[in-house]
């Protein structure tokens, strides 16, 4: 099935906000690392951190974990350019850690508005596999380019924190940590021994068709086969029959809408963050598709 990449240049430039229409163009082999850069400049914070609705549904200003992991996706955009905010922000997370090397599910907020009650209710005391496993995948990604990201202290703290808590599940998770356990053992199954063990248990809490519902999202908040393997030649992969995967590509290329771009199936939270996702949701289907030979 083809997509139809000038429909989604016209929905980029006509809905996505300006860091997803910068990433669409690095994506399309158009432009140079630098715009993106400054975009993504417009959500950092003095700490090194980011806020400000980098992460769509917690518009709060200040600096938060979740949104580290949309920033790192800058990062792994401009490869192979490097850009110091990468290290920084690796020195922002190390600051914010828990004892145990893990990440807080969110910090408190200083404005609720527009923001998901999954964020504002979030205990800072605890650390999150859900938001350690998915913030050190997509680090971990930056660093096959960037030796500073690879050499940083916080990036082996957070690694430990991750094995040892997949280690310690003894039932199926959320939806959301599996996917997350899942893509962050892939990433560094190559360099971590144990996690080829890891990966293997994990997948038994998969269904074999890959579709997992959400529990506590929306009626049709499902994660697919691609939540958890979205890239190919990679062991996650093996996780699911080809057939599968086949069929999940097939999936996401035909949920392109009438005007181009996709959508996501969150619970909608805000209108400007409903807007926001579709950029993003956008640029993550293409570059998804594309790195598997369908776009």
């Amino acid at each position: 099935m083809n997509i139809d990449l000038s429909a989604a240049a016209s929905f980029m430039a006509g809905h996505a906000r300006v860091l997803d229409r910068r990433r669409f163009h690095l994506l399309m082999g158009d432009g140079d690392p630098a715009p993106a850069l400054t975009a993504l400049d417009g959500y950092r914070n003095p700490d090194g951190g980011y806020g400000w609705g980098l992460e769509p549904d917690l518009r709060s200003p200040e600096s938060q974990p979740g949104t580290a992991l949309h920033a790192f996706e800058v990062f792994e955009d401009i490869a192979p350019a490097t850009a110091p905010q990468a290290a920084a922000l690796c020195d922002w997370l190390e600051s914010v850690s828990l004892p145990d090397g893990g990440l807080p599910f969110a910090l408190p907020l200083t404005t609720g508005a527009g923001t998901a009650p999954w964020w504002s209710s979030a205990d800072p005391t605890v650390s999150s596999l859900q938001i350690s496993a998915v913030t050190a995948a997509a680090a971990r990604r930056v660093a096959a380019h960037d030796p500073a990201v690879a050499a940083h202290p916080w990036l082996d703290r957070v690694t430990r924190y991750c094995l040892a808590a997949i280690e310690a599940i003894d039932r199926t998770p959320h939806a959301y940590v599996l996917a997350f356990a899942v893509r962050f053992l892939d990433s560094v199954y190559d360099v971590h021994p144990e996690a080829a063990g890891l990966l293997s248990r994990l997948g038994g809490h998969i269904p074999a068709d890959g579709r997992l519902h959400v529990e506590g999202g929306t009626e049709e908040e499902t994660l697919h086969p691609l939540d958890f393997a979205p890239f190919p030649g990679r062991p996650a992969r093996a996780l699911f029959a080809p057939e599968v995967i086949s069929a999940d590509l097939d999936r996401l290329a035909g949920l392109q809408q009438d005007d181009g771009g996709w959508t996501a199936d969150y619970a909608e939270i805000s209108p400007g963050g409903a807007l926001d996702w579709r950029g993003h949701t956008t640029v993550r289907a293409i570059d998804i598709l594309r790195r598997n030979a369908r776009g």
